[in-house]
């Protein structure tokens, strides 16, 4: 019983108003044994119930939907079901969109363009409360300009690139090279980021980065 319970499979149910697109995930899912899909929902108030039927781990959320569109699903589902979480799998890389999505509460921004690999992961990583953010939607975020008011957290521009890289899930040895510099400066600069930001971790880092524009 305890081996069966180890390798329980991810509970995740789809939200998308196209059936052609639920259909392929529904395919693409098939290929993991570790994640199964019990739902699927055409809009948010559909998705609303069966959460609280089916108690899923994750959420796959489409942002555009009639009735109640991704981000307004999402805030409901994350009040009444914070254990659930929502994965935000959308065609979009809106740098509004997705500040508010993850405000009202999605672990994740996937895009529909993905490889299946890359959805499974992103599915494993919502499941275990880590942070996964599509590396365009991160890029367009970056780079979006400064609003006239100051950022509540002064990052040094290196610190900028450091957070930018460990949103993305890399390692320091991996964020080293492509900073070339030493991996023991690259920690120094993750404890003082966690410091500013006032996360423990690396992943709270990477949450608040995108939550909250640190820049």
């Amino acid at each position: 019983m305890a081996k069966d319970q180890l390798i329980k499979p991810i509970r995740v149910i789809t939200v998308d108003d196209h059936e052609i697109l639920r259909g392929g995930i529904k395919f693409s899912l098939l290929a993991f044994d570790d994640i199964e899909l019990v739902g699927e929902a055409r809009n948010g108030k559909e998705a609303i119930h069966l959460c609280a039927e089916l108690q899923p781990d994750v959420v796959l959320m489409d942002l555009m939907m009639p009735q109640m569109n991704g981000v307004q699903t999402t805030r409901v589902i994350k009040n009444n079901y914070p254990e659930i979480q929502v994965l935000v799998l959308t065609s979009f890389v809106e740098t509004e969109i997705l500040q508010e999505v993850m405000e009202a509460g999605a672990i994740g921004y996937l895009l529909k363009g993905a490889s299946i690999d890359e959805l499974a992961d992103a599915v494993r990583c919502a499941a275990a409360g880590f942070c996964k953010v599509a590396s365009e939607a991160l890029v367009a975020l970056f780079q979006q300009p400064q609003s006239l008011s100051q950022p509540v957290y002064k990052l040094t521009k290196r610190q900028e690139e450091v957070l930018a890289l460990l949103s993305l899930g890399l390692t320091n040895e991996a964020i080293a090279q492509k900073l070339k510099i030493s991996p023991s400066t690259i920690r120094h600069h993750v404890t003082q980021i966690l410091n500013k930001l006032g996360v423990e971790n690396r992943t709270e880092a990477a949450t608040k980065a995108v939550r909250v524009r640190c820049f």
